[in-house]
């Protein structure tokens, strides 16, 4: 009994294992609507180059992989959860204004290349590498270490 018990345990947690891996395209096909048309809108000039999807039991999230390098990662309702342009600035619309203004004052002449958006709050990583932490509506709180 315990060895079918153990057989069992161990079918079911490879069947679940496999069933989390993450699947790649070659398009954009695969993003909800809503991350098409933000790449679209914020992101003319770029190609998907490919999609990871991760699919597990509980949730489904998506990172985009845009011709110049890029990465922007998604939900499964296609809001933007991270965008890393690399050494090149994102584009300010997809930031906050007080942010957007913070960074301006504080560190002139240094872009923001990446932004994470948190379930409370932004982390920004500026182009000489600083990294800084804001609340929910854009309000410094600390320099990240």
């Amino acid at each position: 009994m315990k060895k079918l018990l153990l057989v069992l345990a161990t079918v079911l947690f490879t069947a679940g294992a496999l069933s989390a891996r993450d699947r790649v395209y070659n398009s954009a096909e695969p993003l909800p609507q809503a991350a098409k048309t933000m790449l679209k809108t914020h992101f003319p000039k770029l190609t998907v180059n490919h999609v990871k999807v991760d699919k597990d039991l509980v949730k489904t999230e998506y990172e985009a992989i845009l011709s110049d390098g890029t990465e922007v990662d998604f939900n499964k309702d296609g809001e933007w959860k991270n965008i890393d342009r690399g050494h090149k600035a994102v584009p300010d619309a997809l930031v906050l204004q007080p942010i957007r203004q913070y960074v301006s004052s504080n560190y002139p002449g240094s872009a923001i290349v990446e932004i994470d958006k948190g379930r409370n709050d932004y982390e920004v990583t500026l182009a000489n590498g600083v990294d800084l932490k804001f609340d929910r509506v854009g309000n410094f709180l600390r320099i990240d270490d």
